[in-house]
């Protein structure tokens, strides 16, 4: 459910690795000069964006409707949580979708959409938001729905205090949303176990997805409330995959998203100027 960016983002590089050139297609990344780990910078300040975190807030009670304002991401959701479930159950030696007994973290959950499809999965999940209605919301859905999920109130710097650790992290439509993306990388890194997988969504910047994303959704066709999205801190994939590189995460896996059919949901494409997904191991 994202929008998309005509102006670069350049970040400070993480431990004065210098940045190479983007593609915004996703193209060759050249490596960083340095094979530093997650710890090789510390996590000094808060990574959610205190306005970001109010806007999906004010949402709460309209979340779990598939009409409503999140209807882009009730529609994504199947497609999202497939493409996660079968790529970590394959690591673990796995058939289909069998996630039991893996641990799963689910950053800026909101009213918990993956975090309930992950836990049909097996997983035991942890859904983790700074929104405190939006977990309200998320925790009442899984109580009337039978489902076992641990919420949190709180950021993922919080949990890295905790020591915690996961087989896998996902971030689903969260990462154009945050205030320092290297510093967000790097938490999520310290997040997950190493050999884990880190599961990014989000939105490329492109005419595109300014186009089809930001001006379509918003305020031709009003998919999404006007300001969902900014598209200057749409990332490209380069640009991810670069970042995540520093925080001590290698590209495995990426896929463009893209909605199909009414009757047949959305789609895997390799097309990824709009929505895409990646997978990324910790090393």
């Amino acid at each position: 459910m994202r929008a998309l960016a005509v102006v670069e983002l350049w970040a400070a590089p993480c431990c004065g690795q210098q940045r190479a050139g983007t593609d915004n297609c996703g193209g060759v990344i050249p490596q960083p000069t340095s094979n530093s780990g997650p710890e090789c910078c510390p996590l000094t300040s808060p990574t959610a964006l205190p306005s970001e975190v109010a806007k999906f807030d004010a949402l709460a009670g309209e979340w779990w409707d598939p009409r409503g304002p999140m209807a882009p991401l009730h529609q994504m959701n199947p497609l999202r949580c497939r493409w996660i479930a079968g790529r970590l159950a394959a690591a673990h030696g796995r058939q289909g979708e069998n996630l039991r007994g893996l641990t799963v973290l689910d950053v800026g959950c909101g009213a918990g959409l993956a975090s309930e499809q992950l836990a049909r999965y097996g997983a035991a999940v942890t859904g983790l938001d700074a929104a405190g209605a939006a977990l309200g919301a998320a925790r009442a859905h899984a109580a009337a729905s039978g489902l076992d999920i641990e919420y949190r109130d709180g950021m993922p710097e919080d949990l890295v205090a905790e020591d915690r650790r996961f087989d896998a992290v996902v971030a689903l439509e969260v990462i154009e949303h945050v205030e320092d993306r290297p510093a967000f990388l790097r938490a999520l890194a310290a997040l997950t176990r190493p050999g884990g997988i880190v599961f990014l969504s989000t939105l490329n910047r492109t005419a595109r997805s300014f186009l089809f994303a930001k001006l379509g959704a918003e305020y031709v066709l009003r998919l999404l409330p006007r300001g969902t999205h900014q598209w200057s801190m749409f990332v490209t994939p380069a640009e991810l995959t670069r970042e995540a590189r520093a925080a001590g995460l290698r590209l495995a896996a990426i896929s463009g998203m893209a909605p199909g059919l009414p009757s047949q949901g959305w789609r895997a494409t390799s097309d990824v100027a709009v929505n895409y997904i990646v997978a990324l191991t910790r090393d």
